[in-house]
């Protein structure tokens, strides 16, 4: 299960890193998303999967009787999933206005600052 879970991780950064080179932005959002959660994922494949004891020790005991999950990964990709949506939201809502402001989506035609057609600015003074 882990080797197939590595696989798919591997299939997601690549997507997502093909997803990032466009030069359309809603394609570079996807992106984002995609390596949010291929990196949650690698998080999760690191911390081991499998049928592991809760992680709790008995009152009698001061060390767990058998081998238990950690549960530190878990709790890292829960944190990681709530600051990658509301990352995701800000992204998506800078990407309305800018659609809204430009009327294109495609970062050639967003070069506002930097017109084709005058030339270079000046490069000294």
């Amino acid at each position: 299960m882990e080797v197939v879970l590595a696989a798919l991780v591997g299939i997601l950064f690549s997507i997502s890193i093909y997803l990032l080179i466009s030069t359309y932005i809603i394609r570079m959002l996807l992106g984002v998303v995609l390596l949010g959660t291929s990196v949650n994922l690698s998080v999760f494949v690191a911390g081991r999967i499998g049928p592991i004891a809760p992680p709790l020790i008995p009152n009698h005991l001061e060390v767990p009787p058998q081998a238990i999950a950690n549960p530190l990964p878990q709790a890292l990709i829960l944190t990681a999933i709530v600051i990658s949506f509301s990352f995701f939201v800000f992204l998506l809502v800078l990407t309305y206005r800018a659609y809204q402001d430009l009327e294109t989506d495609d970062t050639n035609d967003m070069r506002v600052a930097e017109p084709e057609n005058e030339g270079l600015p000046p490069l000294g003074y």
